[in-house]
């Protein structure tokens, strides 16, 4: 089990969020403190709020993050953003930073390339472009790699 963080992570029409932050996090993982009991990391959904440091939470959540869904976006204002690629010089995001800190913790679980932009005249689901969804996999794997050599973790 692993509950997805509130997306956004602030209250919209008047419902109220619940998992936006480290604290909420910490709070949700002790009602039920067993390893079951997990989260998926999405850079997204946390990342939209700058206040929330990707990174330490990566680091301190590794144990109990079963499933990441990572992405990057464009802090564009107060409560205001935008998807783009995966590379970190995209986005307002360290991704590389976000991979060592889940592979130096021991991360072993699913990791999907979250979003993807509509890109070389590709039509679909707004969200779901598989031709940067695909970029995004590459890069990923790339950045996976060079963090588990620089960790002396053998890759898979």
């Amino acid at each position: 089990m692993a509950i997805h963080p509130d997306d956004p992570p602030w209250s919209i029409f008047g419902l109220p969020r619940i998992i936006t932050c480290r604290e909420n996090i910490r709070r949700f993982l002790k009602l039920c403190d067993d390893e079951a009991n997990g989260l998926t990391f999405c850079t997204g959904s946390l990342g939209a709020d700058p206040e929330n440091d990707l990174i330490a939470m990566a680091r301190e959540f590794t144990p109990r993050i079963h499933f990441a869904h990572l992405r990057n976006i464009k802090h564009t204002g107060e409560r205001s953003f935008e998807e783009t690629g995966h590379l970190s010089e995209c986005g307002s995001f360290d991704m590389y930073g976000i991979v060592k800190a889940l592979v130096s913790g021991g991360f072993d679980g699913y990791v999907r390339p979250d979003h993807g932009r509509m890109i070389w005249e590709e039509k679909g689901r707004p969200g779901y472009g598989l031709y940067d969804r695909a970029l995004g996999a590459a890069y990923l794997n790339g950045l996976f790699e060079a963090a588990e050599k620089e960790a002396g973790r053998e890759t898979v």
